[in-house]
């Protein structure tokens, strides 16, 4: 079963439970799958990783607006948007500790042989793609730039 299709029995499930703010985010991530699909031509199926980078993208923005919220002093939107997250989250990896990052990176930094902080880019490049989903860019730039510093 694909990501899009769990999400489509999730969306079923949410509405026989009266689920509303799951309902809401679900909807939200497959409208925004539809419009990927559309974007790259008729018939065209979303892979996997695809869809991943939509929902970590959608969490992204999720936070981004809650800190805004949060700022504002606006509690109920902050606790709306972060409940969203939540359930975007849900449907990502699980995150990787500090310890296991440092150990990908040092891994990465020793293949490709980096030295100094004008590799960065380099490591930056096959790091992002390895880790994409399991970690945060800010995290694995600041962890690169801690081990080559």
């Amino acid at each position: 079963m694909t990501l899009f299709d769990q999400i489509n029995n999730d969306i079923k499930e949410a509405m026989k439970a009266r689920k509303k703010e799951k309902l809401e985010a679900l909807r939200n991530i497959k409208k925004v799958m539809i419009e990927a699909k559309a974007a790259k031509g008729a018939g065209y199926e979303l892979s996997d990783d695809e869809a991943l980078k939509i929902i970590q993208k959608l969490a992204k923005q999720g936070k981004d607006s809650a800190d805004i919220y949060k700022n504002q002093g606006r509690d109920d939107l902050y606790a709306h948007e972060m409940v969203q997250v939540e359930i975007f989250e849900s449907f990502l990896p699980e995150k990787l500790g500090d310890e296991e990052l440092s150990k990908v990176v040092q891994a990465i930094i020793e293949q490709t042989g980096a030295s100094s902080m004008k590799d960065m880019g380099k490591v930056m490049g096959i790091a992002s793609k390895q880790l994409a989903g399991k970690a945060d860019g800010k995290d694995i730039a600041a962890k690169v730039k801690s081990l080559l510093g």
